[in-house]
């Protein structure tokens, strides 16, 4: 599996400490929904790969005693969404512990991958692209602030 970034212990993405596991790729609808460049994780793209295998996040994360949640974020997790599915599943085989994917898609656009996700226990998915000058709000289900008022997190499984 390729990712940008690997953190055994986030605690800043969810309202449980968790390990944050950055994918690799990302189509930029923010940037091409607004004509200029607005990512917030736009520096990832240019970060070097970092190859690691699926056992290896997972024997990363259970042997952490301290992590009771996997965050896959940016860039975007549905963008290489085959690398995804092959964590989710990986994941379920040795936990049920939350997994929650940011991505900037819309429901609508997804729909296919979130009702094949939804299979699986314990997945949240944070929806909705990134608008600039927009006021951030608080999201009871995350536990945190969001960058933009039109971003949620929503309990799919």
């Amino acid at each position: 599996m390729i990712v940008k970034v690997i953190l055994d212990e986030d605690f800043s993405n969810y309202k449980k400490p968790s390990m944050l596991i950055g994918f690799p790729h990302c189509s930029f609808k923010c940037d091409s929904d607004y004509g200029c460049q607005v990512c917030q994780n736009s520096t990832l793209a240019s970060m070097k790969d970092i190859y690691i295998s699926t056992d290896e996040i997972v024997k990363r994360y259970v042997n952490n005693n301290l992590t009771t949640a996997i965050v896959c974020g940016g860039l975007e997790p549905f963008d290489t969404y085959y690398s995804l599915m092959c964590l989710v599943c990986k994941i379920r085989e040795v936990s049920n512990d939350d997994i929650i994917i940011y991505t900037g898609y819309d429901v609508d656009e997804i729909l296919d991958e979130i009702n094949e996700l939804s299979k699986y226990p314990n997945i949240i998915v944070k929806f909705g692209r990134f608008r600039p000058y927009s006021i951030k709000c608080y999201d009871n289900l995350l536990g945190v602030w969001l960058a933009s008022d039109n971003q949620y997190a929503e309990r799919i499984s």
